[in-house]
């Protein structure tokens, strides 16, 4: 079983930070991809970035340069720095693993507007 709980969501302006955690029960974190998803109204799920058990990243175009992934092994978390924001960039975000099973968090809220 795993458990994947997002957190730091919110509302923020165009052109501001935010940073969103997932919190990983276990030690999956050192030994998995994990990824960070997005859903917007209307709109089918896409990947934002992911980050591999060695460390290797990869971002969608739409956030490359603006956002950071990364993770903190000892305290099983995954980080997604997000700056200079955009409207679009407002979703529900996911945290994501993979083992025998996809898995899922509940999902974190942000919403960029002036």
């Amino acid at each position: 079983q795993v458990q994947l709980v997002e957190s730091g969501g919110g509302s923020v302006q165009p052109g501001e930070s935010l940073r969103l955690s997932c919190a990983a029960s276990g030690s999956i974190v050192s030994s998995n991809t994990m990824a960070w998803y997005r859903q917007a109204p209307g709109k089918q799920r896409e990947l934002v970035a992911l980050i591999t058990s060695r460390g290797m990243t990869n971002y969608a175009d739409s956030v490359k340069g603006r956002f950071t992934i990364s993770r903190d092994n000892a305290k099983n978390a995954v980080y997604l720095q997000m700056n200079s924001v955009k409207v679009e960039d407002t979703a529900v975000y996911y945290c994501n693993t993979q083992t025998w099973r996809s898995w899922w968090g509940q999902g974190t809220q942000v919403t960029v507007s002036s």
